[in-house]
């Protein structure tokens, strides 16, 4: 749940977007990944599934990762982060244990298209927010790690025509059911139908 600790640390994090943003600070180097609204639908699509066990490709500082433990820890989830940037890293695990949240967020360190083969199967949900010119490729190897009815959000993929495409092959796919929804960039929501 949002306790008053998880609430202190988010509130710290968009207060540090707003003062980034408004020093023209380049948004690889920002520290809110996804805004709020985005962060409460990730909090909704995992808090009411007991065990959901969820999978982030690119965490930032963490930010989206608090939302999605945050959510998991409700019903006995957990979070596996995947990150390669090592400032972000260091960030990220700072922002974690203030928000309390350890026990629910694993971070694996390296490249998502080598570090995903190696983790075992059986997530309900993924969140996609990496390179923008990776995502057909690590949208592949996270499907292979769902389970059936398992769903993969992707984040800003209204801000280019290479995350429109993504966006457009996940709705033309018979094997998926996808909608882009308009919050913040674009999250593309996808409901895997078959493997």
């Amino acid at each position: 749940m949002l306790d008053d600790r998880v609430r202190s640390v988010l509130a710290r994090m968009e207060a540090q977007d707003a003062d980034d943003h408004g020093k023209d600070i380049p948004v690889s180097e920002r520290s809110l990944a996804v805004g709020p609204d985005s962060g409460r639908l990730l909090f909704a699509l995992v808090a009411p599934n007991a065990g959901c066990e969820v999978l982030e490709i690119g965490s930032s500082h963490g930010y989206s990762t608090i939302w999605l433990a945050a959510a998991a820890r409700i019903l006995g989830g957990r979070v596996v982060t995947l990150e390669q940037e090592p400032g972000k890293i260091d960030v990220w695990r700072r922002n974690i244990a203030d928000a309390g949240l350890e026990e629910w967020a694993e971070l694996v360190e390296g490249d998502a298209k080598e570090t995903l083969s190696e983790l075992e199967d059986g997530f309900d949900v993924v969140f996609l927010d990496a390179w923008k010119d990776d995502y057909e490729v690590l949208f592949g190897l996270a499907r292979t790690k769902l389970d059936p009815g398992g769903i993969v959000v992707a984040d800003n993929v209204t801000t280019s025509s290479t995350v429109e495409a993504y966006a457009a092959a996940r709705q033309a796919d018979p094997t998926l059911v996808s909608v882009t929804v308009p919050i913040g960039h674009g999250l593309e929501v996808t409901t895997v139908l078959q493997p």
